[in-house]
């Protein structure tokens, strides 16, 4: 019966993509290539360029170093299997939001979106588009920093490029999003051949006594995982954005157990690479690891590097806006945000405002450009609410049993995921205590307030000032709510 009931959802699926004309939703137009290129090209981004030198800082040692990336990797995999689960079985798009409205209610749910709207997803935007705009100066200033002021301004370009790009046209989108992931791994395949070159050569020196002078304690081994998971942030993005995959209880799972195992694989290879050419001591003290990498193995054509780690951020900020952006979507019908940013575009069918709203927050964050900080924020509240989400699995299996399950992951991968979540929110807390995280928790708790105000209660006032906001909004950029919500 369950099979028949399957069977019949997905030839409803086939059947709204090729017999029902066009309305003004959002279309189904992601399939599996796209799904990949959305993983693949929304993980590898900046943080492979960055986060091995963070990694090797905690550990000190090449053995563990390279464990940390198979076991984060394995963790990323994990994540994503619990997330296929729930994306199959609500098939709304908006990632963790509209699971945590099932599991745990409208509150849980309202602070996701509040603390992803202005915190999680635009400081992850902004991080990428300035780490895109610090390789793309290293060139023009060659043994010195790049003014502070370049860097923002590009860095702000880049923004307003890449949501221009997505609020125009999904397809154009989704283009852009397979031609960089192309680019990326040019690049990543050029470090990967040349360093397993250089190793069947017998540059094997850094590899002996691999495991000497490692760190083992709980900080830093805690600290490392965080840097380490930075890097494969984006393994849930495809959850963002299910309404708009073409068959997603099949192309859901199996873009997940193609494109992150091939991440992870490519993570290791790369950092083997690194350590061909490059002591632990050189590595820690390298600038930029992929640029050293190059200086030493690619001279006089170095400067392929910093070309194609560019096209590798772009791309991965191009992934996190097509991703992000139905959030937005999702939070304003949910009546959670101002209403027009559930609205969409008449004459390109993409959720137009959202993309917008989101590209201004983050341009916002370029001014202060503290990448360090912004990570902090970033990592400390996303894993805060990955281990709420995949708690709500594990209390779905008990309060929503009526629910149909395409995907049904083993209990004990939940349990062991919500754990290690527990585990990274409070590590770097106990590690090394910072008031950002205090700030943070206060920023996320303050959503509580902005929730009774404007959402439970919806005083007068409110609806008075956002009504004529919303107007002016719809005929400024020719936007119109969904025709229908999806079921």
């Amino acid at each position: 019966m369950g099979d028949t009931s399957l069977k019949r959802r997905r030839e409803d699926e086939k059947s709204i993509q090729s017999n029902e004309p066009k309305t003004t939703n959002l279309q189904k137009e992601v399939g599996l290539l796209s799904g990949i290129s959305i993983i693949v090209g929304t993980i590898i981004g900046s943080g492979i360029f960055i986060s091995p030198k963070s990694v090797l800082s905690n550990t000190q040692a090449v053995g563990p170093c390279l464990i940390i990336w198979a076991i984060c990797g394995v963790v990323a995999t994990l994540g994503s299997l619990c997330f296929a689960e729930l994306g199959t079985m609500i098939t709304k798009s908006g990632g963790e939001y509209p699971y945590l409205m099932e599991a745990f209610g409208p509150i849980p749910a309202y602070l996701f979106s509040w603390t992803s709207l202005f915190v999680i997803k635009p400081t992850s935007f902004a991080i990428i588009c300035l780490s895109f705009s610090e390789y793309v100066c290293a060139p023009f200033y060659s043994g010195c920093q790049p003014p502070v002021a370049v860097v923002k301004c590009l860095a702000a370009a880049a923004i307003l490029f890449i949501t221009t790009v997505n609020a125009l046209s999904v397809r154009l989108g989704r283009y852009v999003q397979n031609f960089f992931t192309g680019a990326k791994l040019v690049i990543v395949a050029i470090i990967i051949i040349s360093g397993m070159i250089l190793l069947a050569q017998g540059n094997t020196k850094n590899f002996k006594n691999s495991f000497e002078g490692s760190q083992v304690s709980v900080g830093a081994i805690s600290l490392a995982f965080y840097n380490g998971l930075w890097a494969y942030d984006g393994w849930n993005q495809l959850n963002y954005i299910t309404e708009e995959l073409r068959d997603p209880f099949r192309n859901l799972p199996l873009s997940i157990m193609i494109g992150i195992p091939l991440v992870t694989v490519c993570y290791i290879l790369m950092n083997i690479s690194y350590f061909t050419v490059m002591t632990t001591t050189e590595l820690l003290q390298s600038q930029a690891v992929a640029v050293t990498f190059g200086d030493r193995v690619l001279y006089p054509a170095s400067w392929v590097v910093p070309l194609f780690v560019a096209f590798s951020t772009i791309g991965a900020a191009n992934g996190s806006c097509f991703t992000a952006g139905r959030l937005v979507y999702v939070a304003g019908r949910e009546g959670h945000m101002l209403k027009a940013l559930s609205y969409v575009s008449v004459k390109r069918l993409t959720p137009a405002p959202a993309i917008i709203f989101y590209g201004i927050i983050a341009t916002i964050y370029i001014i202060p450009g503290d990448i360090n900080s912004l990570v902090n924020y970033f990592s400390f509240a996303a894993w805060l609410f990955y281990g709420m989400t995949i708690l709500g699995l594990i209390v779905m299996r008990f309060t929503r049993k009526d629910l149909e399950r395409p995907i049904k992951v083993p209990i004990f991968i939940p349990i062991v995921m919500t754990l290690l979540s527990v585990f990274l929110v409070l590590a770097p807390i106990i590690s090394e205590p910072a008031l950002e995280y205090l700030y943070c928790v206060l920023f996320i708790l303050s959503g509580i307030i902005f929730y009774f105000l404007f959402v439970y209660y919806k005083f007068g006032w409110a609806q008075r000032i956002s009504k004529p906001v919303t107007m002016y909004l719809q005929m400024l950029m020719e936007v119109v709510p969904p025709e229908k919500e999806p079921e």
